[in-house]
């Protein structure tokens, strides 16, 4: 009996996170990856040059077709889609498609979500998970369909979150834990064994939109512990941050929750060398890496050699 043929898949995935799910599926001889969807190159830096997606990087260095539509709905490029006369798309952190784009496949399209679905569904699945102070989180395979992230589920993978997880290192964790659920998840289409399990949603789902700029701000009428988490979500980026009282902007990347009360919500407390802390409507963040606006980033002593404690008088 002849082996079947290797699955035709079409790629789409734009950040680093994508890329080790297009690794595994380079590697794994069951599928031929036929071309790499992402996003245009978009100038960057001070000198505006073009800079390149970190998966396009990664296909260019494969051989890989590249396609880099500025418009999903254009016949023109459609047809050209069409043209690779792929079995599956695999998507991971790319944007959303039209149904015509999605349901081109004759298998479909599947996604990689960065959460266990339905919880947390949106643009910032790990960035939430952490700010709502949650100890697990995962990643989930799902069929694309209509709206955005309800697809019927494949599989789903369980990722425990550590205290002194951050959105870096998390973001780690589930790239790698998404490539093998990915893989794993096609191997299945392939054999013709994946499930497809309706999501149920129920009244406590939490959403992850997009980040705003003002989410990052430090409010100190939320608790300490609130504030903390919201802390280790945005750090290393985009980073929580707060005003100092002559208006300069400081950027937190690692603080901790407090018990202590004894202060004014919104003063600072600081010994000028080792500790600065700012007091909220619940205990005190103790912030220990910071960086100010025109500086490095540093540990907190490191910043107050350099700083006029004194200055600290007023409410932030």
């Amino acid at each position: 009996m002849p082996e079947p043929s290797p699955l035709r898949i079409i790629f789409m995935g734009t950040p680093e996170f994508a890329v080790a799910t297009l690794d595994a599926l380079v590697q794994w001889p069951g599928c031929e990856v036929v071309a790499v969807l992402t996003a245009p190159d978009k100038p960057a830096g001070r000198g505006q040059q073009l800079h390149e997606s970190a998966v396009k990087k990664a296909a260019v260095a494969y051989g890989l077709p590249v396609l880099q539509p500025t418009n999903l709905k254009s016949p023109e490029f459609q047809a050209e889609l069409r043209a690779y006369a792929a079995d599956l798309q695999v998507v991971v952190a790319f944007r959303m498609l039209p149904e015509a784009v999605w349901n081109m496949p004759r298998l479909g399209s599947i996604n990689i979500h960065a959460s266990l679905l339905p919880q947390y569904r949106g643009a910032a699945p790990i960035n939430w998970a952490l700010i709502h102070g949650e100890t697990q989180t995962g990643v989930t395979s799902f069929f694309l369909r209509h709206e955005i992230d309800t697809g019927d589920l494949i599989f789903q993978d369980v990722v425990p979150i550590d205290e002194d997880d951050d959105f870096g290192s998390l973001y780690e964790k589930l790239r790698q834990t998404g490539a093998a659920l990915a893989l794993r998840s096609v191997q299945a289409i392939a054999a013709g064994t994946a499930p497809s399990i309706p999501q149920v949603n129920s009244a406590e789902l939490r959403p992850a939109p997009k980040l705003q700029k003002e989410t990052g701000r430090l409010d100190v009428a939320q608790s300490a512990t609130r504030l903390a988490n919201l802390v280790r979500g945005l750090s290393p980026f985009p980073t929580a941050f707060t005003q100092l009282p002559d208006g300069r902007t400081l950027k937190v990347f690692r603080a901790k929750a407090l018990p202590e009360t004894a202060a004014r919500p919104g003063s600072w407390l600081t010994d000028g060398r080792t500790y600065l802390r700012l007091a909220a409507c619940e205990g005190q963040l103790d912030l220990l890496d910071v960086q100010l606006e025109g500086k490095k980033r540093m540990p907190v002593a490191d910043f107050l050699r350099g700083f006029n404690a004194a200055s600290l008088t007023t409410q932030a």
